[in-house]
């Protein structure tokens, strides 16, 4: 199965779905209270720049609606130093020095996943700056006159430069094989930048080769190299990196990646994301260092910098991955037992037998479709948010969850790592006891819609039954609720083992997680599991 770092990565990476909601809590129990937590960047601010644009971002343990906000910022340390005022459309307006209030006129719509985002603000520096200026940035929001969520974040006064990226990379490479990236780094402003860090954000298959002692991983990913060479204005730096596709990357595909420049200032304020959500800290490697070629020029004391112009200080990596690697999704049903009136609860879904791993977290479509139909004499009682009641061809997906339907089509997300099941708990009541009561499970379905698996190594496996009070001999047993027994039943003759621990899911809680924030990530780390890998 997935590990929990797993199911945090796909929720830190904004991404619905992938089987890690929980399962559909019985009618009668009580809705639990929304939790919030409020987000608010670290932000570094150029002098002599007209600021920067930054905006909370408010998470809850579900999906709800907030009325009568308003959103305070309290900015009294650094009074004098800098202004806060609200963005184009946005209704804010001073409330005392330091202070600012913005009003939502609307009902404030706050997503499970996503969580709800509130109008920009704009923070500049005055006359009166100076580098190296930091102060506090208090932030509440209160919803009808209560509170609902505070954050701290701190504003800082930098120096202002411009670092731009090199000429993006198309390389073709096979599964195992290596390649190599070129990292270029151009300074295009007027002032000497003193130090730069390195961003990656790779897909699945893009593994590192080399360790070395200025750069960030986990695992086999990438995730940043600090570079402390000085890059004159109008100079630059190259280095390449070292690559390799991982074994189990599906072929022929496409795996990609971006490389983004930061300074030392921005990226401490993107770390500090990390930090605040509980994200395990990435270690450095124990090689060589890793060196910026040709240097110019003479290194100064190190003070804060950002970068003005975050538009052009990206480059991307395609690789086309050769060959033929494909994959082999089996169908996972069950077989049970019980009395009229036993509810029996098991997981159904699907095992991915590789050799190749499927992953789709950068397009944000679902791997593969899985439809699920009810045994006979028997009703769903509860089933996994992402299986929708099925008609036809077409999924109620705004019934998601909804048990008592006859068939449903299920979402399983964008990564069905090699080896592993991705499985959900339906649990079914027994009405009519009916001797080999039948229902199937059934993957790689055709669905109208984005995503999906069409290219199965073994089609005669994508379909497996589901198996209520069998005849002698016909299904393997174990222990059950509620009065009856279950078990699993591949379609292939018995139950698979659970292997696997998904290794290098890492990248939406390195770069991804910096450059895309924290949100999922918040969430996942309040809501119980449901349809798990």
């Amino acid at each position: 199965m997935l590990t929990h770092s797993t199911r945090r990565w796909l929720a830190g990476l904004g991404v619905a779905g992938a089987f890690v909601a929980a399962s559909a809590s019985p009618a009668a129990a009580a809705a639990p209270a929304v939790e919030y937590s409020l987000y608010f960047q670290n932000v570094t601010i150029a002098l002599d720049s007209p600021g920067v644009e930054a905006q909370p971002r408010l998470y809850g343990s579900k999906a709800s609606i907030l009325n009568e906000v308003s959103v305070r910022y309290d900015y009294r340390s650094l009074t004098g130093k800098v202004t806060l005022a609200g963005g184009t459309g946005n209704d804010c307006s001073p409330d005392g020095a330091g202070i600012l209030t913005c009003v939502e006129h609307l009902p404030f719509v706050v997503d499970e996943v996503y969580g709800g985002f509130f109008g920009d603000v704009l923070i500049a520096p005055t006359d009166e700056a100076a580098a190296g200026d930091t102060g506090e940035l208090k932030i509440s929001v209160t919803s009808a006159g209560k509170s609902v969520a505070t954050y701290a974040s701190r504003i800082q006064i930098g120096e202002g430069v411009d670092l731009a990226g090199g000429p993006d990379t198309e390389v073709e490479a096979s599964p195992g094989s290596a390649f190599q990236v070129p990292l270029t780094v151009r300074n295009v402003g007027r002032t000497d930048v003193e130090a730069v860090v390195a961003l990656f954000d790779t897909d699945y298959g893009i593994r590192a080769k080399d360790r070395f002692d200025n750069c960030f991983y986990e695992e086999d990913f990438l995730l940043a190299c600090e570079f402390d060479e000085p890059i004159p204005a109008g100079s630059g730096g190259t280095t390449t990196i070292n690559y390799e596709v991982a074994k189990d990357a599906y072929a022929p595909g496409n795996e990609s990646g971006d490389i983004w420049l930061l300074t030392p200032a921005d990226f401490a304020s993107l770390n500090n994301a990390r930090a605040k959500v509980g994200a395990p800290a990435a270690r450095k490697g124990t090689g060589k260092t890793l060196s910026l070629t040709p240097l110019a020029g003479a290194r100064g004391a190190r003070g804060q910098q950002t970068d003005t112009d975050p538009s052009n200080n990206h480059s991307a990596l395609s690789v086309d991955v050769t060959g033929k690697n494909g994959a082999d999704l089996e169908a996972v049903g069950a077989t049970f037992t019980g009395k009229k009136g036993a509810v029996l609860t098991a997981a159904l879904g699907f095992r991915n037998n590789g050799p190749a791993t499927l992953e789709r977290i950068r397009t944000k479509t679902d791997v593969t479709f899985v439809d699920v139909t009810v045994p006979t004499g028997t009703t769903a009682v509860a089933v996994p948010a992402e299986c929708a009641p099925r008609t036809g061809n077409k999924a109620e997906w705004g019934a998601a969850g909804t048990p008592g339907a006859a068939e449903y089509r299920c979402y399983p997300g964008p990564f069905a790592p090699v080896g592993e099941e991705l499985t959900g708990e339906f649990s079914f009541r027994i009405d009519t006891v009916v001797t080999d009561a039948t229902g199937m499970v059934k993957v790689n379905v055709p669905c109208e819609c984005e995503g999906g698996f069409y290219a199965d190594l073994k089609p005669a496996n994508d379909t497996a039954k589901i198996l209520v009070n069998a005849a002698s001999g016909n299904g393997d047993g174990g222990t059950g609720d509620n009065g009856g027994t279950g078990g699993g039943d591949s379609g292939a003759g018995g139950g698979l083992p659970i292997t696997g621990q998904s290794t290098g899911l890492i990248a939406g809680l390195g770069a991804l997680l910096l450059v895309a924030g924290v949100g999922g990530y918040l969430v996942a780390k309040r809501r119980r599991t449901r349809f798990v890998a």
